[in-house]
């Protein structure tokens, strides 16, 4: 156990995680320079293009160092982004210690902070890295700075290096043997090994990430998985270099994989404890939860002949990927759907892009919407995520909503825009801290139903990219929400309907009314489409009918002729207008879920 170290890498989005773990793979010549390409560790064309990790990698490095000692240096990568704060807990869990990683240009942020204390929470060996110190705009001693007054770590140990260009890598690779201790564990034990990540083989079932804390497993070894109880045979054990590498057994204190013909990645629970069947530990490792989705969203395909290929397509997502939930779904206006559950906002999008890009799907997704909460008066409490099943308000005793704790570092000239901003959007409690000169983090609580609608785009444009934004939630609270309608010539198209707080609904109504005009085709009569709550109407907007002139062959003689005339052509609009059925474009529902409200 002396000679293997476990560590993760953890920074802020964009501070060079991927780059730093190219170079230490091509350090130890783990991969030729023929077969190398940048970002090796990620998989999908979507990480590539976002230069985000979204499903963490793990590789074993053979390192020997100046004095001839062989080291297993097991790199855990963790996700980069909010969304998938528990699996970097579990990644984090696994390991001894971490390489803190920091922008030399753009010093301590949000991400930073947030990741320094999920270390702090596992009690790893904590070695600050200072990354692209190549820069025109780097600041090495500025940054040394924060590491000091923000972090309280000590800036004399943090080390220097360019990912891009290589210089440092030698310095890293020896601190982590150095500073980071061995794991610790008994062979002798009963099995416990933690999951920290599945993903799905077509051909050998899932494999599991998992990192082994007492005991051993080997290839015939009957497990079995504490959450649920259910046992498998493993059928192979080994480690992740690149490719996998099967080996005869996994001890203790060792990182790798296991195959054991689990038919889903659902059936396998990221911070479940793995132990023998015929020799169980006695408890299960701590931090284990099931992962609750906080973002809803209803996905329906553009043509409804795609139902049954939308529904196959989900099947074989949802073996990829355990966290997305998803239900069957009916909407009047778009016909047979699902309704789905996202760990956050990226996540969604994730799942839209890959869905469309690796199984040719087209959808249509609704405006995300959160979970909310309502206590009835006799006594009921009900959690409500589809519009559809907002409760009767006669019946309503209070509603709540969940807020997140919101923390914001930006530069100091930014303040009035961010201010305003996070007020705009029911921002509460607004705290500021300046760590450093020029820098200020403002720490506010908000809705999340108003975070996930476009808050952080709005936030890139008012600080011109420098704002970075992270957030936790923080509970529920009492809210004054009602449930807005959309109404197209008298009719509810229930695809547009949403739960909103009361303040947030004629501007969101008058956007959706303005914007159905623009998309909606003319008819031979008026269209007026409605934003209502119950039954007051609170915005609308009205679509001109096409007019023909029936008067233009009257010309002289007596008014009361043109008068009958339009008397009658007002009587076959009226007619028309109750028979007429109106087509809503596909586009208008894109238009109406994507674009930015004014």
């Amino acid at each position: 156990m002396n000679s293997i170290r476990n560590f993760s890498i953890i920074a802020h989005i964009d501070h060079g995680k991927s780059t730093l773990s190219d170079r230490l793979i091509q350090h130890v010549d783990l991969v030729e320079d023929r077969e190398f390409r940048d970002q090796i560790l990620d998989t999908m064309d979507i990480e590539r293009e976002r230069g985000i990790t979204i499903k963490s990698q793990t590789v074993s490095l053979p390192y020997t160092n100046e004095q001839g000692e062989t080291f297993e240096l097991n790199l855990i990568d963790t996700p980069g982004h909010v969304d998938f704060s528990y699996e970097v807990s579990r990644a984090l869990a696994s390991c001894e210690g971490v390489l803190l990683l920091i922008d030399a240009a753009q010093g301590v942020e949000a991400q930073t902070i947030a990741n320094l204390y999920a270390a702090l929470e596992h009690d790893l060996t904590i070695i600050p890295v200072i990354n692209k110190i190549d820069l025109i705009a780097a600041d090495v001693d500025r940054t040394k700075e924060q590491i000091e007054s923000e972090l309280g770590l000590d800036s004399d140990t943090a080390l220097l290096c360019s990912a891009k260009e290589g210089t440092g890598i030698q310095e890293i690779l020896d601190a982590v043997t150095v500073q980071i201790p061995p794991p610790t564990g008994n062979p002798e034990a009963p099995l416990t090994a933690l999951v920290f990540d599945a993903n799905y083989d077509s051909f050998r079932g899932t494999i599991v990430s998992c990192r082994v804390f007492d005991g051993a497993v080997r290839p015939g070894d009957v497990i079995r998985l504490m959450s649920n109880g259910s046992t498998y045979r493993v059928e192979e054990v080994g480690l992740f270099r690149l490719h996998r590498e099967p080996r005869k057994v996994l001890n203790a204190g060792e990182v790798g994989y296991l195959i054991a013909g689990i038919k889903t990645v659902s059936d396998t629970r990221i911070g479940d404890t793995i132990t023998l069947d015929s020799n169980p530990a006695p408890d299960p490792l701590p931090g284990f939860k099931d992962v609750k989705p906080v973002v809803f969203s209803s996905v329906y395909p553009v043509a409804s002949d795609d139902y049954p290929a939308l529904s196959e397509s989900l099947e074989k997502y949802k073996l990829n990927d355990a966290s997305l939930i998803y239900q069957k779904d009916s909407s009047a206006a778009l016909g047979q759907g699902f309704r789905a559950g996202f760990l956050g906002l990226l996540h969604l999008e994730i799942v839209q892009e890959r869905l469309e890009r690796e199984y040719s799907q087209t959808i249509i997704m609704t405006i995300p919407s959160v979970q909310y909460r309502f206590s009835l008066k006799d006594g009921n409490t009900v959690e409500v995520d589809n519009p559809q099943y907002y409760p009767d308000p006669m019946l309503i005793e209070k509603a709540e909503e969940p807020f997140v704790r919101a923390s914001i570092l930006i530069p100091e000239r930014y303040m009035g825009a961010v201010m305003s901003l996070c007020l705009e959007r029911r921002g509460e409690n607004p705290q500021y801290n300046y760590p450093t000169p020029g820098r200020i983090e403002v720490t506010c609580e908000v809705p999340l139903a108003e975070v996930i609608y476009e808050f952080y785009d709005k936030l890139k444009t008012v600080t011109q990219g420098y704002g970075s934004f992270d957030y936790d939630m923080i509970g529920y609270r009492t809210s004054d929400l009602i449930k807005l309608d959309i109404l197209v010539n008298g009719e509810k198209i229930d695809a547009f309907s949403m739960m909103i707080h009361r303040e947030r609904a004629r501007p969101r109504a008058l956007h959706i009314c303005n914007r159905l005009k623009e998309e909606i085709p003319r008819h031979m009569f008026k269209i007026a489409i409605q934003g209502a709550i119950g039954g007051t109407i609170i915005a609308r907007s009205t679509i001109p009918p096409f007019r023909k002139d029936v008067t233009a062959k009257c010309y002289g003689g007596d008014i009361t002729r043109k008068r009958k005339l339009l008397e009658k052509q007002k009587k076959g609009k009226k007619r028309m207008k109750m028979v007429g059925a109106i087509e809503i474009p596909q586009k208008a529902f894109v238009s109406v879920f994507q674009a930015e409200e004014k």
